[in-house]
């Protein structure tokens, strides 16, 4: 096999410049392989058995599974977190939102902070591992989900508490908790909107932590709200990765129960893709 055949396999699941970096990451991470390697024909010259592993990988690309189930991992701010099907791919959207918080929050802070909806522990890791003195919470409702988070964090060597909340059913004992910042990335893709997104999205990543109906896209966002009113600090923060298709409403939700300062920001393309309120 040679690197170009290789790439050439997944056209019908990439656009080439894809195909080309999904190789060279598999190539990378699998054998050890630069760049430099593969244009010299390193792939050719793979063993036996470690073609045999390369075939059994790209198989499964060409069924349209993303490259980091395949390999197990993917990169969030300069970190390796262990990915699986029972938890949603980082993205660089909400590496995004980690900067954000992490600008208004220096090294010495000491607040208390929880993640709702942590799926690979991404975020909450994160933010522990940068502002080691916080204390840090996070919330899933996936078992497997906080399997897989708290793999990460021992990974990483962080301290994050990780507990199974449905957030659309809080328990009446998590109200009196007090945290300084809530951050989440709840679901928010409404079901109309899966027509247009791609098979190894809605194929392979998990539908719990993607969707809500189409006639309550809030859904979460109400209910995160509600409880960020009983459980933030005044003076606290509560920051969300949105769909830009309801910052409005959102905006007008987090008025209406009493936040101030909202703010939404856009992302690196150009969406707005982020809000901020204010406990007062």
């Amino acid at each position: 096999m040679t690197y170009q055949e290789l790439w050439h396999r997944l056209a019908k699941v990439y656009d080439e410049g894809e195909a080309k970096a999904v190789v060279r990451l598999v190539c990378e991470f699998c054998f050890g392989l630069t760049w430099t390697d593969i244009v010299c024909g390193g792939v050719s010259q793979l063993t036996a058995s470690q073609q045999a592993g390369l075939e059994a990988v790209m198989q499964r690309l060409e069924e349209g599974e993303p490259v980091q189930y395949v390999l197990g991992q993917a990169e969030f701010c300069g970190r390796l977190f262990h990915v699986a099907p029972g938890v949603l791919i980082p993205r660089p959207e909400t590496e995004e939102l980690c900067r954000w918080v992490l600008s208004e929050h220096d090294a010495r802070w000491l607040g208390r902070l929880l993640d709702i909806g942590t799926g690979s522990g991404c975020i909450a890791c994160t933010l522990a591992a940068e502002r080691p003195q916080a204390a840090v919470t996070a919330w899933d409702i996936s078992p497997e989900a906080l399997g897989i988070a708290r793999e990460n964090a021992v990974r990483h060597g962080v301290n994050v508490l990780f507990e199974r909340v449905d957030v659309l059913h809080i328990p009446v004992g998590s109200r009196h908790l007090q945290y300084d910042l809530i951050v989440s990335n709840p679901p928010y893709v409404c079901e109309r909107e899966k027509a247009a997104m791609e098979s190894r999205v809605t194929g392979h990543e998990p539908s719990l932590a993607l969707f809500v109906p189409d006639d309550d896209p809030l859904l979460f966002y109400r209910a995160i709200a509600d409880c960020a009113r009983q459980a933030l600090s005044p003076g606290g923060a509560l920051y969300f990765e949105i769909n830009p298709l309801y910052c409005q409403p959102l905006e007008q939700l987090l008025a209406d129960r009493g936040f101030v300062a909202v703010e939404s920001r856009h992302d690196q393309f150009g969406k707005i893709r982020f809000t901020k309120a204010v406990q007062p």
